[in-house]
């Protein structure tokens, strides 16, 4: 999924901070897959856009999470801090679903800052706020849950399984699960160094991949002498009719 608020969304409120030469855009919305809260940071000099996105269930999480920042930021005092090499003064996680949030407290040449990082699979975003705007981006996280709870909507898929992610020797795997017009989708994610490929698999058909690799592992277990005396599963040849000129199969693409 490319993000919310690219399915049609319904702005349900909107919040301004300012800051300088930035913007920042706190957007509540609401489209088919429920409600969230959307945080974009334009900067208006250099002409720069980043945003980030949270279920409105999360957002709970985040604002005490902003508790917890402020508390610290205002006992850090005017004198420069002792940092990491990265500069970081303070840092927390959360997840929610398939995406994952990194909050740290920074601190540079040009001041202190909050940077929010999220992390849908591999792909990431950010936005970082001046850490003068804490309380304000706090107290406005507190009206949005006044107002809208922390309730996703009818909407929400809070039904689907959490993703999950595994290693193995150098390889990532990253297992999500989704939602679009054609049901329920499996995504699993094959992640080294900078190479990335995944497949989808319909709902339909988990059963069936579950019970091939409950085989294999069983054959693996029980040490038969090798995968070459696995059964062999014939496959059904397409007929005629269904071929194309040249001879090859027609099959539509998966839509996930």
């Amino acid at each position: 999924m490319s993000g919310e608020d690219s399915f049609n969304a319904q702005d349900l409120q909107t919040k301004v901070l300012k800051s300088e030469n930035k913007r920042f855009y706190l957007d509540v919305k609401e489209n088919n897959r429920g409600r969230f809260l959307k945080i974009t940071e334009v900067n208006t000099q250099a002409r720069t856009k980043n945003k980030i996105t949270f279920a409105l269930s999360s957002v709970e999480e985040f604002r005490n999470f902003l508790n917890m920042f402020t508390d610290f930021y205002n006992n850090l005092g005017p004198t420069p801090a002792n940092t990491t090499r990265d500069g970081k003064l303070k840092s927390e996680f959360m997840k929610k679903d398939d995406k994952r949030y990194f909050l740290d407290l920074k601190e540079n040449s040009r001041g202190r800052f909050l940077r929010i990082s999220q992390v849908v699979r591999y792909a990431r975003q950010h936005v970082a706020f001046p850490a003068i705007l804490l309380v304000e981006l706090r107290n406005a996280i507190n009206e949005v849950l006044e107002e809208f709870g922390g309730d996703d909507g009818e909407g929400a898929q809070n039904t689907l399984p959490q993703s999950r992610e595994c290693k193995v020797e150098q390889k990532k795997f990253y297992f999500d699960v989704g939602r679009n017009d054609r049901g329920v989708f499996l995504r699993l994610t094959e992640a080294k160094n900078n190479f990335r490929q995944n497949i989808t698999i319909p709902r339909s058909g988990w059963k069936q991949v579950r019970d091939i690799l409950d085989e294999f592992c069983r054959y693996e277990e029980n040490g038969t002498g090798g995968y070459s005396q696995f059964p062999i599963t014939e496959i059904e040849q397409p007929s005629p009719s269904s071929l194309s000129p040249a001879g090859y199969s027609e099959q539509p693409e998966p839509n996930f």
